[in-house]
């Protein structure tokens, strides 16, 4: 069903991934691509868990529009292992 300001769907796969990498930590980052055709936001990649944030912006094409999540690992000051997932909009 599409959203009634956008006119665009959301596939199911879309929520059910971000919520697995959200509680399961089984992908780095989800890569999301509009289908112009169906008019609806789907997956296009998930990135492995090693995966760098290097890796990852080279996986993102550098001349069309994407959405995705990344889940950033990092350490404190006080020498705590934290994470942070980042949402981002890609616009070329």
């Amino acid at each position: 069903m599409a959203n009634a300001a956008s006119g665009m769907a959301v596939h199911d796969d879309c929520k059910l991934k971000f919520l697995e990498l959200k509680a399961k930590r089984t992908f780095r980052s989800i890569i999301f691509k509009i289908e112009e055709k169906q008019k609806e936001v789907i997956v296009e990649k998930l990135g492995d868990p090693s995966q760098s944030y290097e890796d990852f912006a080279a996986s993102i094409p550098a001349d069309e529009c994407r959405y995705a999540v990344y889940d950033y690992d990092f350490v404190t000051e006080e020498n705590c292992q934290k994470s942070r997932i980042f949402f981002i909009a890609w616009v070329s």
